[in-house]
């Protein structure tokens, strides 16, 4: 009797549509055109570009404008096309761009910083432009008039910016990784409070205003999860990078958190999942399973005559093991650990498959990604990174 022939099982993955390729230095910062089949981009070698689709299929440029400094950052409102440009010299410079997105027109310049601008985020139903520059300093400015209307000293550079139109509170991310939460009045804005859990800078923010969930990417490779609106201060962290987290995007429609970095990956996260909240880590001055001395225990290795061993923490439970007691590994999804942690061996006889289940999936865009843009109308996600490559990605069959 011959074998039954079983079909492979189909692997789900981002299908790249277009390399977009022509840029001289690092593409800071890259937009789809809603609509279109166009993308706007910004980059080190001071050029702004407008992609459209040919003919032929490649995108080629019908804009392309010089600035006066390397572009670091932008804005692209598809409502009014209105682009506000970040420079490295502290301006912001704003255009108008005409309907085919064949010409740029000039409207007028801010001089927001004093160095190099990091974010900026034009908010239509304010009329506000709100930008951070690595001068410390977060500020806002009317976009009708051009008069700036207030600002606010952080303690280290700000590198991530998002805002909450309903009630105008501003989160900026720092290179300490710390996030404040501002409250924006017309020409005031008062501090409501500092938020930390990275042990490196913040790289990215992400907000869902739905949810009212606040996403922060950092250096240490790891994404936390901060549920503002629920007022439980709860934070869950999501580990699956093995570099610094430098873009993210969500995907409201499905609740899916897209998370890039220096390591090349694109990691789809799961959030309509009932997460746990990581323990703390317990101080003990011996291994809370078999109660051997840690090694700066000098009075309990004296008494026992016992030799002291080097701590380490279940991610699970929380508590100070020895290396002994936590000789296993398991990921645990559910609390963010998508790779294989160290466990407590109770802990690891505990965890079933199904907490083992995985709650993302992980794709190579063979870039270092420095930022991205997600259209949810279509499912297409723009890549863009250090080596001068803006690259399209067709999302659906792992955004869905």
């Amino acid at each position: 009797m011959a074998a039954e022939i079983q079909p492979k099982a189909l692997t789900r993955k981002p299908i790249l549509l277009q390399r977009v390729e022509g840029s001289q230095d690092v593409v800071n910062m890259a937009v789809i055109v809603p609509k279109e089949e166009g993308v706007i981009s910004v980059s080190e070698d001071r050029t702004v570009r407008v992609w459209l689709k040919r003919d032929n299929g490649q995108y080629w440029p019908s804009i392309y404008h010089t600035m006066p400094s390397p572009c670091s950052c932008m804005s692209f409102n598809p409502e009014t096309r209105r682009l506000s440009i970040g420079l490295d010299n502290g301006t912001i410079s704003e255009f108008i761009l005409s309907e085919d997105y064949n010409k740029m027109s000039p409207v007028k310049n801010y001089q927001a910083h004093q160095s190099r601008v990091t974010m900026v985020l034009f908010v239509l139903e304010m009329e506000w432009l709100l930008s951070t520059g690595q001068d410390k300093h977060f500020t806002w400015h009317c976009s009708e008039s051009g008069q700036r209307l207030g600002g606010y000293r952080t303690n280290s550079g700000p590198s991530g910016l998002q805002f909450d139109v309903d009630t105008r509170h501003v989160f900026v991310g720092d290179h300490s990784g710390q996030v404040t939460i501002l409250k924006l009045e017309q020409e005031t804005c008062s501090l409501v409070t500092t938020i930390k859990g990275h042990t490196g800078g913040v790289t990215a923010l992400c907000w869902d205003p739905v949810h009212r969930v606040l996403f922060s990417g950092s250096s240490d490779h790891s994404v936390i999860m901060w549920d503002i609106g629920g007022r439980k201060g709860t934070a869950i962290e999501l580990q699956g990078h093995n570099d610094k987290v430098q873009a993210l995007s969500y995907a409201p429609h499905t609740r899916q958190l897209i998370s890039c970095g220096g390591d090349g990956g694109i990691v789809v996260w799961n959030m309509d999942v009932q997460r746990q909240e990581t323990p703390e880590w317990l101080d003990s001055d011996s291994c809370q399973k078999c109660d051997q001395p840690f090694f700066w225990n000098f009075k309990q290795m004296w008494d026992s005559k016992k030799i002291g061993l080097r701590q380490h923490h279940c991610r699970k439970c929380g508590k100070a093991v020895c290396g002994k007691c936590s000789s296993k590994r398991s990921s645990i999804p559910l609390m963010g650990f998508e790779f294989e942690v160290r466990v407590c061996d109770s802990c690891h006889q505990s965890i079933t498959d199904e907490e083992r289940a995985p709650t993302a999936t992980f794709h190579d865009s063979k870039h270092n990604i420095v930022h991205v843009h997600f259209d949810a109308t279509r499912g297409w996600l723009l890549t863009c990174g250090t080596d001068k490559v803006i690259k399209l990605w067709d999302m659906t069959p792992v955004v869905s």
